[in-house]
Formats: C-alpha cells, structure tokens, sequence
C-alpha cells in the first residue's frame, strides 16, 4: 500500500494553494467543508476563487509564490499550468515536511486527495494511489447510490448517546451486538424514513432496557418497482430490497426486478390478471400482516408506482388499522417511464398542458368515466390497462366529441428490451392492438402530443439506447 489512508483535521489551520484556476478552484471546494483556513497565491483568479475571495471565505497570500509562504502552514496544493513552479512547490514543502499536493503529479506528491462520499460526520474515501481519479469517480458513484444519505443523522444519533449506552453495557462484545441490532433493525429504518423523534425514543428505550428480548414485529415495504427498466428503481427500494425477508410480488413486476431482492428471501407470487387472481385483495393483505407479526420484513412488491392504480392506499390502510410499521415507496409509473421512452412528451408547451391517468378496467362491459373532462383541448389522456377495454374506450371518446383522428400510441412493456411502440388514432387503434396481438402490460397516451414521437424517439426498440 504506497499511501497510508488518513483523516486531517484543518478546522482554523492555515493550508496553502498555489494557483487560481479551474483546478485550483475544485481543490480549494474541498478545503472549504473543513472549515480550513484557505491562502491563495495566484497571479490571476477564476470567476468561482474571485467570489469566494470576495465574500471573505479565502484570503489572497501573493501573486508570486515564495518559500516563506509555507510559515505556519500544515498543507499546501499545488494547482498551477507551471510545471517548474509546482515542482518547486513540492520540493519546499516536502524538505519542511509540510503534506504537499500537486495535481496530475503523482510522483511529486506526499498525499493525494481521494473521491469522497460525504456522509458527515460519515466520510468514505476512494483512491486509486494516483493511478486512475475516474476509476476513482466511478466507483464512488457506485457507492453513492449504496449508502443513503440519513446514515451521517444515524452516527450523529450515535454519538449522542454513545456514553449512555458504555455505562448501561458495560461488557465490549455485548455492546457491539447492541449497536449491531441497532443499525440493522427499526431504528435505523425509521431515522431512514424520516422518522428522527421515534428513532431515538426507541433507542432510548433499548438503552434502558438492553437485555429485553420482547417479539420483535416485522415492516411492510410498500416499493414500486417502476415500469420495467430495473435501472429506474430508486435508491431506496434497492436498499429495501437487499434487506427483505418476503417478496409478494405482482404479474406486472418485472422479473428482472423481482431477482434484485435478496438471494435467500421467500418469494410469493400475488400476481392479478383482468378476472383471474392469485389471491384477493383481502388475502394478499391478511397475508402481509401475518409475516409482519412473524417479524420478518416484507417486502410487497408492485409495477410501477403504487399509489397509481395500484391498491396501495388500500393495502397499508389495513396495515395502519391494525398497527403494523411501513414504509412506502415511491415507482415511476407506467405513464411517464412508458411515454418517456418511447419519445412522447405527456406535456408539452405548444400541445398539451394538462395530462389525465385514467384506467382501462372494464366492469360488466362499461367504463365509467367522467366523458365530458377527458373531451378537452390541449389534454393528454394516459390509459392503464386499457387494451381490453380500447374498443370501447375509443368509441365513447368519439361518441362523446373528440375528433376521430385523434392520435394515439400504445406501448407494450415499455421501458424494457421487448418494447414495441405503435401509433394510430382513435379510429384505427382497436385494429392495430387485433393485427399487432398486443397484450398487457400495454399503456396507452391519447392526444396531440404523440405526433411528437417521429421527431423525440431516442429508444431503439431492439433494446439498445
């Protein structure tokens, strides 16, 4: 290992950067959350240094550089197009043994400045030794969407009570498993879903009492899984996701997402096609409440978003009535992730300016809808589970106004690599579903909008970007 990792605390301590430019300005960015006490030396400075000399955060040192700037400081950067003066920089630095370094030199350096995920108080730091800083970038990127961001108010919260809980526990292993239950149980999630008050009361109360060993209930996580694309899933439901118990998941949900839950969680089907269900409604929640009094962490599944004609409010309404925890989380719906990849704006200045959801769900043959506020100008009509229902879907909006030339598309799993994108009109839509044997999941965007796709479409429909 050719540099030790470590940690320096600069607060009020006088560090030196040597240049005014782009560069200099990404260092001195750094230097500042540490509330360091920042020098510049630089004949001319870039607009960002320039304003933040003004408002007092740095101090102009000098034009020229001179050994005798280094006096009382504890680092020193070097950020110039020179490459004699950042040598010469090095080397002053370096024989005072002042931590020195220059940027894109590696070789002149004693220590290199890591990509970094700020967590604070929680710092990750990633190096490549000066080999590679966009390997660097990257895999901090990847760790970025890993760790999330309530994890620096976890450690806070920990240190608040960090001594409280050496003189409750005052056994080492016994206190390393309690912090253990603490950061992989209700504590953490709760501070994770924004709940800070109850977190920590409920920290306290485990301080109190560290030996209870009271049944432990489970969570249900309400996760959208999106429209099919596992790349849009959100921070969250990942995490929620590699930490679950139970999947109960639906025919809408796609495999590939279904297969980012952990390896060893239970898997249960609670798919529903048009008239046929796995399970009702009533099981699927008598179901969920069942593995959440058992203590474990179930995670209910859904397509798209769950709120969005997806019975989600339906669902952790029953897990409110009878007290059990949840958390919901939000999925792009069918709507926007299916009308973004095909190239449809649901708005649009000069088309639309209103967009309606509506479903498709037909009840004895009918659809009851309000007619009359779909029938408007410069509207966008966005249709779930409309492909049984197209035929009468397409005759009512004619019947009841709206011109028969209306464009339309319709997207079969969209966002995936089987996408297929069709588009017509309101007159010739049902033929087009009956010829091109299009089956759910299918969405359906009614209005001037799509008339945009020949011109917006950006994904090949053969799965590649």
């Amino acid at each position: 290992m050719k540099f030790l990792p470590i940690f320096l605390k600069l607060e009020d301590k006088n560090c030196l950067v040597v240049g005014g430019g782009d560069v200099a300005a990404r260092k001195i960015s750094s230097l500042i959350s540490t509330n360091a006490r920042i020098l510049i030396v630089a004949r001319e400075l870039n607009p960002e240094i320039e304003a933040l000399v003004q408002s007092g955060q740095l101090v102009i040192l000098a034009t020229e550089y001179e050994k005798s700037q280094l006096d009382s400081c504890v680092l020193v950067i070097a950020a110039t197009n020179d490459a004699e003066l950042n040598k010469r920089v090095s080397t002053d630095a370096q024989q005072r043994n002042i931590p020195v370094n220059v940027v894109d030199n590696p070789e002149l350096c004693s220590f290199i400045m890591p990509s970094v995920v700020n967590r604070d108080p929680v710092q990750i730091a990633i190096s490549t030794g000066g080999a590679s800083p966009v390997l660097a970038r990257l895999l901090r990127s990847r760790l970025e969407t890993m760790i999330p961001s309530a994890y620096g108010k976890l450690a806070s919260m920990m240190k608040s009570v960090r001594k409280e809980v050496k003189e409750k526990i005052p056994n080492q292993t016994q206190r390393r498993r309690f912090w253990e239950s603490i950061l992989q149980g209700p504590v953490a999630e709760l501070l994770f879903s924004g709940h800070e008050d109850k977190a920590l009361s409920i920290l306290k109360q485990k301080i109190s009492n560290p030996n209870e060993n009271s049944d432990r209930q489970g969570e249900v996580y309400l996760v959208g899984g999106g429209p099919g694309d596992p790349d849009l899933l959100t921070f969250r439901a990942l995490r929620l996701m590699q930490q679950t118990d139970v999947v109960l998941y639906d025919r809408l949900v796609a495999p590939a997402i279904v297969a980012l839950a952990r390896k060893d969680a239970d898997r249960i089907f609670v798919g529903k096609k048009s008239d046929q269900h796995s399970m009702t409604q009533d099981e699927i929640n008598d179901l969920m409440i069942k593995l959440a009094r058992e203590g474990k962490r179930v995670l209910r599944l859904k397509g798209g978003d769950p709120f969005i004609f997806g019975r989600g409010g339906e669902e952790i309404d029953k897990l409110a009535e009878v007290g059990i925890s949840f958390q919901v989380v939000p999925g792009i719906t069918a709507a926007t992730g299916c009308a973004s990849y095909a190239g449809i704006p649901l708005t649009h200045r000069n088309y639309a300016q209103s967009c309606v959801f509506i479903t498709g769900h037909l009840k004895e043959g009918k659809l009851d809808l309000n007619w009359q506020s779909l029938i408007q100008p410069g509207q966008t009509i966005a249709v779930y589970m409309g492909v049984g229902a197209a035929k009468v879907l397409c005759e009512s909006l004619i019947e009841h106004g709206m011109n028969i030339d209306t464009p339309v598309a319709i997207i079969q799993q969209g966002t995936t690599t089987e996408q297929r994108t069709f588009t017509g009109s309101l007159k010739t839509l049902p033929d087009i579903i009956d010829q091109e044997d299009i089956k759910p999941p299918s969405m359906m965007i009614i209005g001037d909008v799509v008339n945009l796709r020949e011109k917006l479409a950006w994904f090949d429909e053969s799965g590649k970007v």
